[in-house]
């Protein structure tokens, strides 16, 4: 009887992991910034989903639930407010999670969740044709609830969002807390999100603790 495997040679093989997804760690936060850029959105919508049903077992334990295990996940549960930022270039790609944006306008009665879709395809802001369409679409929203380029609740912002900005009013809104800016995208932006992390944690009493996973 022959062994075929004896006189064979193969390759020494490792494995290691699994490792886990940086966002994983976004519970340990009172306050989380969520930066999705394109298909980079995934991640972050999935944190939001799970910020719905913990929201949602609250609700049931503050209505009188009888089950234990609601109580268990609502004390691990320390997410009290979330911004989520996706830029995309396509329009057609707010398609990809309108279900999730229309679910958190209509359970969020407590605005915990703030969503911000920006698409960088239109027209940059200032210009006369994006006048027109915010025109547009502030009367589409007001009229119908709907935004005429996102097809969702949420209303789009054109070109880029400043990011200094959107740091400083966070700063503002939360000072002397710490909060987890959780970035997932293409490693364009990773630079300047880490930096801006660092600099208004040195200069304001808000502590921004910066986790990113880029393709």
């Amino acid at each position: 009887k022959i062994n075929f495997f004896s006189y064979c040679s193969f390759p020494k093989v490792l494995i290691d992991g699994p490792y886990g997804a940086p966002a994983q760690d976004y519970k340990q936060y009172d306050i989380v910034l969520l930066v999705g850029l394109g298909i980079g959105a995934t991640p972050m919508i999935s944190i939001i989903k799970d910020i719905i049903n913990n929201m949602r077992q609250l609700d049931g334990d503050l209505e009188g639930g009888d089950g234990n295990d609601n109580s268990v996940s609502s004390a691990a549960f320390k997410t009290r407010r979330a911004y989520f930022y996706w830029v995309t270039r396509e329009q057609g790609s707010f398609e990809w999670f309108r279900g999730v944006m229309d679910e958190v306008a209509e359970t969020d009665k407590k605005g915990v969740i703030e969503l911000h879709n920006y698409c960088t395809s239109v027209y940059e802001e200032g210009d006369a044709r994006s006048a027109l369409i915010a025109m547009l679409q502030s009367l589409n929203h007001a009229k119908h609830g709907v935004d005429v380029v996102s097809g969702t609740r949420v209303k789009t912002h054109f070109a880029r969002p400043n990011w200094r900005n959107v740091y400083k009013r966070i700063a503002l809104n939360h000072r002397d807390q710490r909060v987890g800016v959780f970035y997932c995208g293409a490693p364009v932006l990773t630079k300047e999100l880490r930096e801006l992390a660092q600099d208004f944690s040195r200069k304001t009493s808000t502590k921004f603790d910066f986790h990113k996973e880029n393709f």
